[in-house]
């Protein structure tokens, strides 16, 4: 069964360094983009993990070398993300996601890419001759909101319905065959999209042991094991019942991001200077400058009435307090 698609819907792998988001920095990208009508686009990069800070390459975990077979020395002539990163950015616009487990660690790991890349350019535009790539690169970043792309993770769905791994999902819902090159990121991304199509055929009825069915739209399909509540990737805040972010970590757990703000603002500084993602640090920045702004509009704002009574009834009767 083909994708029901209203826009185009981007599948996306990652190999990487490592498996620390924070610390980590991706190695291959690959992205199948499939638009309405069942057309498909293929593109992978072979990328250079780089510490912009330190400007040297990033080197590869020997555990994660061994399962996607990529060494320092092959990367060495690779372009760095950020110089494949209007490519991805075009790419990414207009799209939903959809991915093999990559809700927890490629599109968080993409999002930190996207971070570092943001806080290199904002560096550089210090610099006069630098300034204009920089604010090219800053209005393409600009542009990006992957919080707000819906996302598709296959894996989900797949345990969901039969708990396993790619491999043998391929094989359950394509025909009882293997495929080829296993963890390399376009084999994995094509696999992915396979299973999915195939997952679509096969939960479409319900059946005597198996009532659910797959509805074939994307806002469905975004919806299983989906990381609705959580604000940054990490989920180190997470969306209340009412809406307010709330901390899901640490001694503030449970209490919301606007009362701590307001009783502790140094916890605040403490996340910016912590070993926290750069996602993680930016929605907390985020929601600094929404309180900073909300607290001025309520000190600038006139009286109320009932504020002006008050005053009146204070100095009429000669009490100040």
């Amino acid at each position: 069964m083909e994708l029901n698609l209203e826009r185009p819907l981007l599948f996306f792998d990652i190999e990487s360094t490592g498996l620390n988001i924070a610390t980590d920095g991706i190695i291959e990208l690959s992205f199948v983009k499939v638009f309405p009508g069942g057309e498909s686009r293929v593109k992978t990069w072979k990328i250079k993990p780089w510490d912009y800070w330190n400007r040297c390459q990033i080197p590869i975990n020997p555990q994660a070398s061994e399962v996607n077979g990529v060494k320092d020395e092959d990367l060495v002539d690779c372009p760095k993300f950020l110089e494949v990163l209007p490519e991805v950015a075009s790419w990414l616009e207009g799209s939903d996601l959809a991915g093999f487990n990559s809700a927890k660690f490629d599109l968080p790991l993409l999002a930190e890419e996207i971070e570092r890349a943001r806080e290199y350019s904002t560096s550089r535009f210090k610099d006069d001759k630098s300034r204009p790539k920089a604010q090219e690169m800053l209005d393409i970043i600009d542009k990006l909101d992957l919080h707000s792309c819906r996302m598709v993770d296959v894996q989900n769905i797949y345990h969901h319905f039969e708990p396993r791994n790619l491999r043998a999902a391929y094989r359950f819902y394509c025909g009882g065959k293997d495929f080829e090159n296993a963890h390399t990121a376009e084999a994995d991304t094509v696999a992915t999209y396979e299973v999915l199509k195939g997952q679509l055929d096969r939960y479409k009825e319900p059946t005597e042991f198996q009532q659910e069915v797959l509805q074939n739209d994307i806002e469905s399909l975004s919806k299983f094991g989906a990381r609705s509540r959580n604000i940054d990737f990490a989920g180190r805040l997470v969306e209340g019942d009412n809406g307010e972010a709330v901390i899901s970590f640490g001694k503030h757990k449970g209490r919301t991001a606007r009362d701590v703000w307001n009783t502790e603002p140094a916890y605040f500084a403490w996340i910016e200077g912590g070993e926290f993602t750069l996602d993680t640090k930016r929605q907390f920045a985020l929601l600094k400058e929404k309180f900073q702004a909300e607290r001025k509009a309520s000190l600038n704002r006139p009286a109320t009435a009932d504020e002006l009574s008050g005053l009146r009834n204070k100095f009429s009767s000669g009490k100040l307090f």
